[in-house]
Order: structure tokens, then sequence, then C-alpha cells
């Protein structure tokens, strides 16, 4: 059988669902994640708040990059005064002078077989009209803040790409990467956005993802439940809603899903949610779904490799920090949230849960 898990952005699958690709994995099953918003689009004028959602503000990926940006660094000293007030490794105008004196006799050296002469100087200024290299906006050293956050933005993505595909090399499943632009590339700015409604301009990519999982023909599909509410993983509930509705078309039905389309929950959403059921949802978030289509809760035992799932999970080492703290405050949280599954659906051990549709 072959299995396809709808991803919202990197990690997701490995976070919610890292115990049953393993399971199936392990019986011979195929298994493709397939990772929708894991693009950057426009990456300039990003808000502090933003950058943190998108996993911005360890030491190791923004300070260090912005402490590298000339336009940040501030006088050691008073630029002006006597020679007493100098840095160590400034040079007074007597040394520079004589400084440019061994330049242009080194200069006269290097071009004493030509017919023409340039003087080298060493005070930075520029010669001959023309432009002095470090004042053009595109060539030398200094850096803006916003080529720096474009590269960051950039790079951190490019990061997480990485390390889906180490998972993916991990798990023994295939990954299919969409790259379109995560929200916070889309304008969504602060939790009253990200953590709401999508906006009416914001349409869920319907088409390109129905065309990736028919071409994948997949025996079962995993969309995310959409708890905590983040505006990507309520766009691909849509996408899976939609999908279910496709064969009640009157005109030119679509192949029917039920029973084929099956919601994860999305995790730690849930775990910080305290998630029980279906009612724990905003009372508009099901709206879509068909009415003679139910859900029923399905569980995957994973005692036997939850210790598997929690180093799959590990690889995502941009995220940890900022999703839980680190490594071990991670492998606490899959433990608990798999012992707290496991007891509501009545089995030993650890488990994840799946809401898996069912005609009425």
């Amino acid at each position: 059988m072959a299995h396809v898990f709808v991803a919202p952005h990197p990690d997701d699958v490995a976070l919610s669902c890292g115990g049953l690709v393993l399971s199936l994995r392990e019986l011979g099953q195929d298994v493709t994640i397939l990772t929708t918003f894991s693009g950057t689009g426009e990456s300039r004028g990003l808000t502090p708040y933003q950058r943190e959602a998108l996993g911005f503000g360890s030491k190791a990926i923004w300070p260090a990059t912005l402490a590298f940006n000339r336009a940040n660094l501030a006088n050691d000293v008073p630029p002006f005064g006597g020679p007493d007030d100098l840095p160590a490794w400034a040079a007074t105008e007597d040394r520079l002078d004589a400084t440019q004196g061994d330049a242009d006799s080194a200069a006269k050296r290097f071009w004493q077989r030509s017919s023409w002469y340039r003087r080298a100087d060493v005070r930075a200024h520029p010669l001959g009209g023309q432009p002095l290299i470090d004042e053009q906006p595109n060539q030398g050293a200094v850096l803006t803040d916003e080529l720096v956050e474009a590269r960051a933005a950039g790079d951190l993505m490019a990061t997480r790409r990485l390390e889906e595909e180490r998972y993916a090399y991990f798990a023994e499943a295939s990954v299919v990467f969409l790259d379109l632009p995560d929200a916070v590339f889309r304008g969504y700015e602060g939790d009253e956005q990200l953590l709401a409604m999508p906006r009416p301009d914001d349409t869920a990519p319907y088409e390109r993802l129905r065309r990736e999982i028919e071409r994948l023909e997949p025996q079962r599909v995993y969309f995310p439940l959409g708890i905590g509410n983040h505006v990507d993983h309520q766009l691909l509930r849509g996408v899976g809603l939609g999908l279910l509705a496709e064969s009640r078309r009157w005109v030119m039905p679509g192949p029917d899903y039920v029973g084929r389309i099956a919601f994860y929950e999305d995790f730690p959403y849930a775990w910080w949610s305290d998630f029980g059921r279906l009612e724990d949802l905003p009372g508009d978030a099901l709206a879509d779904l068909p009415s003679d289509v139910s859900l029923a809760p399905e569980y995957a035992p994973i005692g036997d490799v939850v210790e598997q799932k929690i180093a799959g999970i590990s690889l995502y080492a941009s995220q940890l920090d900022r999703l839980f703290g680190g490594v071990e405050a991670m492998a606490d949280a899959v433990r608990g949230f798999g012992t707290r599954q496991a007891a509501v659906g009545g089995i030993p051990g650890f488990a994840e849960r799946y809401w898996v549709t069912t005609g009425i």
C-alpha cells in the first residue's frame, strides 16, 4: 500500500505521525511526505515576530548573522578627539602619511614598466573621478539589514528542507516539496493573524495538491486536523475536506476519497492545548465535511518505535529549541503525549490517534 502524508511545513509529519510512518515502513508499505509550504517567497522586511515564527532567534542563526553587518557596529571610542582618544589599531595622520609614502613607492615599482600610473590611496578616497567601491550599494563589505534578512531567511528554509530530506532518508520514505511560501512570507503577522482564520485572498493550493495526490495514487492520505489553528494547517485541512466532496459533485464526479482520507492530530499543538475530541476544534472547522461522511478515531500503537520517532524529530535541530527548549524536553513531550493517547484508546504503551473518514 502507498501512504501520503501531507505536511504544512518540514517537521510536521515527523512530529505528528512519526510513529506511524516508521511502523508502515517496517511493514513494507510505501510512504511519501508531501511538504507544502517549504518556500520563502518575499523575505525582505520581516518583523521580529515573523522571524521568530520561522525559527529565527537562536544565537546560531540570527544574531550571529546580524553581527557581521558593519552598519550595526558602533564605534568603540568617540570618533573625534586627539591622538590619545584613538584606539590602539587606529593610525595618526603622521603615520598615515608615512604609510601613504610607502604605498606610493610600491605602486611606482609595480607600474614602472607601464605607460600610466595609479596612486594607491590608503585613506580610501576616490581617485581619478572613479567611484569608491565601498560606496556602491551592491559592492564592498557592507550588508544592509534587508540583504542580511533575505539571505538568512533563504538559508533557514533551505536548512529546513535539508532536515526534511534527512528525516525522509532516516524513515526510508520519499519526500516531495511544493515549495509554496510559508504563511509568514505571505504577510501574516502576530498570533492574532497566524492562529486565526486565513485571509479571504489567501486560498488553499487545492488543485496543485489534488494533482500531486492523484499522481502518487495512494491508498490512504493523511491531512492535518488543524489543531492550534495555524493558517497553513487550516488551509490543508480544507483541501482534505474538499477532496471528500469530489465524488459528491453532480457533474464530473471525482474519485471517492471516503475511507482513504484520515486527519492527524497536530503535535505539539494538541499536547499544548490538551486536545481531546473533535468538539475542541473551532465550531466551523469541519463545516465543509460532507453530511454523509463522519470521522472516527483510530489508534496506531507506536510503543516499539517511540524512541525512533524521538530520534527522527531530533534531526530538526533548527526547530527544537524554539518548540520545546531542547532535545530532552521534546522527548518528554513525545512520550507524555503518546502515553496519553494510548490511555484514551485503551491500548498499552504509546499511540498516535488519527481521525478516519467513513460513510454514514
